[in-house]
């Protein structure tokens, strides 16, 4: 095999900026210019997509950056598309970097003659020449049993640990860490461990997807700055509802952690009506004009965590340093003052 002599990444069309952003992170890090990759990621007239790449690739390690976010059908086809055009360039390997992963909610079969859309999903990346896949906060963990290639799945809960330390400095004793479902409980202990804070549930019965019937919060949120933890928010109905219903049982704020900000439909506009005083996501979905510009809604960027896990992958390195805050804090550029 050729001597692979440095990392090389190309993105797609799904969120060219973040995939800006890691490169010129690498730049910084590594004292070296690192650019993406020239490509051309187009449609014909008809919709299919075209990948042309303009740079010799061979025996490269080569890092696809592409969340398959909305529309998620096109961007996992710009992914398969380009994988296989590397390939055939003969990249020496290729690691799908997917900040969002999409169809990660079915992830089991639910009722009879239900599809494991997440299954079919690796099945397709595995076939198309994929050999690592790199991603942020799985909605489900086992995804990565998926596989049959590694599988790298990065947390966001320990930026938010550094985020929520800086932001709620002085009122760390007065901070209740909530599980918006009892499926995200071990999302959001986790980070209630990190912060040492105590953790409470929101119990919610539906009676049809996208429709809650009933919440039910467990534990004392009284005179309590609750902070919700989850990995995505689509509509954020439910989320909007939870923070009501922590109101009503007497808190004191209600703030938002999402690892992913899916914002669909009225999200934006349910979310800067809503009692929340602020929710905080990643850059992991490219954010609309709209998210940007609601003023309780506040991006904390994921470039810096995932520039050095890439390089980490490029040199062989331990990924899962990157867990600890104490690994974060000079990543993060001291955005973020360490303990």
């Amino acid at each position: 095999m050729p001597n692979i002599q440095e990392p090389k990444m190309i993105s797609g069309n799904a969120n060219l900026p973040l995939a800006k952003a890691i490169a010129r992170r690498m730049s910084l890090h590594r004292g070296v210019h690192t650019g993406l990759v020239e490509a051309r990621v187009e449609r014909f007239n008809d919709g299919e997509i075209f990948v042309e790449v303009f740079e010799n690739v061979r025996g490269e390690d080569m890092f696809i950056i592409q969340p398959t976010s909305n529309p998620a059908n096109d961007n996992l086809m710009e992914l398969l598309i380009m994988c296989d055009a590397l390939r055939r360039s003969s990249a020496a390997r290729i690691t799908a970097v997917i900040p969002y992963f999409g169809y990660a909610r079915q992830d089991r079969r639910t009722k009879a003659r239900t599809p494991i859309s997440s299954k079919l999903v690796a099945n397709m990346l595995v076939g198309a020449g994929i050999e690592r896949v790199l991603t942020m906060d799985l909605h489900a963990a086992q995804i990565q049993g998926f596989f049959d290639i590694p599988v790298d799945n990065l947390y966001a809960s320990p930026v938010f640990a550094l985020d929520i330390k800086t932001q709620f400095a002085g009122r760390m004793d007065e901070l209740m860490i909530v599980s918006p479902d009892v499926g995200g409980v071990a999302r959001a202990r986790e980070l209630a461990k990190r912060l040492e804070a105590p953790l409470s549930i929101v119990d919610k019965r539906r009676e049809k997807a996208g429709e809650v019937a009933e919440m039910t919060v467990i534990g004392d949120v009284k005179d309590k700055v609750c902070l919700i933890i989850d990995d995505m928010v689509d509509t954020a109905g439910t989320l909007c509802k939870a923070a009501e219903v922590l109101m009503e049982n007497g808190a004191k704020e209600v703030h938002s952690y999402i690892s992913h900000g899916v914002m669909s439909g009225p999200a934006v506009e349910r979310v800067t009506k809503s009692v929340m005083k602020s929710l905080v996501i990643t850059d992991s979905i490219q954010p609309s004009e709209g998210v940007k510009g609601a003023p309780n809604i506040r991006i904390v960027p994921v470039a810096p965590i995932f520039a050095q896990a890439i390089m980490n992958i490029w040199n062989g390195t331990s990924v899962s340093s990157l867990f600890e805050a104490d690994t974060l804090s000079p990543i993060y550029d001291g955005m973020y003052a360490a303990e």
